[in-house]
């Protein structure tokens, strides 16, 4: 077996090598990573988590995720715009939170920015950027996944060009896995295929 290929669970079931890597990703792997995310108001939760994430490892994220729901008022788009100073200085002190003040202020000025968007534009226009899974080899190893990809960079420049902020090409292409766009488990994985 070479290094980075699916790997037998607890369950005799292989599996990308990560999603065995700590008991909180079993099952954010095989029933959450790389299925379709649809909804405006789910993609800005994943685009503020995959930001937040930004620097840290995924676990650290996906551990805290219940905290971030509760404090961000499970993402919703219209009550986060709403969101003022006081809001801000809660979220600075809370601890089921990452409290990076960039990553928090990015955040709010998102959410009201979406606001002010038609319902469904973040969804379409993230959409936009899926590549055709038929152009896109299936990685046999982890170390063939990417970690950008020219339709990241180019969802990257998109969202930055409407304003959105701390979204780089990297958290793009995190996105872009996280929901569906792209199909990253490896060969072989009882994941790959949204099975």
């Amino acid at each position: 077996m070479t290094a980075g290929e699916a790997v037998p669970g607890p369950d005799g079931r292989l599996r990308c090598p990560w999603g065995l890597s700590a008991e909180d990703y079993v099952a954010y792997h095989d029933e959450e990573w790389g299925r379709p995310v649809h909804g405006d108001d789910a993609l800005f939760e994943r685009l503020c988590l995959e930001a937040f994430q930004s620097g840290l490892s995924w676990i650290t994220i996906l551990r805290r995720r219940e905290g971030f729901r509760r404090a961000f008022d499970g993402f919703a788009i219209a009550s986060v715009a709403k969101f003022g100073d006081a809001d801000r200085e809660r979220l600075l002190v809370d601890e089921g939170i990452i409290r990076n003040r960039a990553k928090i202020d990015a955040t709010l000025a998102n959410a009201k920015l979406l606001a002010t968007w038609s319902p469904g534009e973040l969804d379409g226009l993230i959409w936009s950027y899926a590549p055709d899974p038929a152009r896109r080899p299936v990685p046999r190893t982890v170390a063939e996944v990417p970690a950008v990809t020219d339709e990241s960079t180019a969802l990257s420049k998109a969202l930055k060009k409407r304003g959105l902020r701390f979204i780089g090409p990297t958290t793009a292409y995190a996105l872009m896995q996280a929901c569906g766009l792209v199909d990253d488990h490896v060969a072989g994985c009882v994941a790959r295929g949204g099975k």
